[in-house]
């Protein structure tokens, strides 16, 4: 060493080196907390089963989701072309009846003529009786569809 010390200036004294600043330690745990388990129903996490297959299918478009969505939307064609053809001679079948017999067509009832009643007051609570049973069978084929694609596998 020529004199001087290796922090300090020339001349100087040297510094007392900085205190390192101080580590807080971890307080010692009683006990390291458990981790979570999670747990599931047997029934759920079973895999590969039908519904669970099914359900795939339908999602990733599989020939047989489509199979099985064709024959919902089949279905639900065949209740619509039966209720409008129920629509089409319930009302469309009325003015035939008048002329093939038009003695009925001049028949009155409380004053008004039978096919003005028929045609201006029946036919509405006709409508709304097929639009009911439309409703009501429709929600059942897609009742029947989705009891097919849960139903646990026998």
């Amino acid at each position: 060493m020529t004199g001087t010390d290796e922090r300090g200036a020339p001349g100087r004294p040297a510094a007392a080196p900085a205190p390192a600043p101080r580590v807080a330690e971890p307080a010692p745990r009683a006990a390291q907390p458990r981790r979570r388990a999670r747990i599931v129903l047997a029934e759920v996490s079973r895999s590969g089963s039908r519904a669970d297959r099914t359900r795939s299918e339908l999602t990733q478009q599989t020939r047989v989701g489509e199979a099985l969505v064709r024959g919902l939307v089949r279905a639900q064609l065949a209740l619509a072309l039966r209720l409008s053809l129920l629509v089409l001679v319930g009302l469309g079948g009325l003015p035939w009846l008048f002329a093939i017999a038009p003695a009925l067509g001049r028949t009155t009832v409380l004053g008004v003529n039978l096919p003005w009643l028929l045609l201006g007051v029946a036919a509405f609570p006709f409508l709304i009786a097929v639009g009911w049973a439309y409703v009501r069978l429709a929600e059942r084929n897609e009742q029947d569809f989705t009891d097919l694609v849960q139903r646990p596998e026998r």
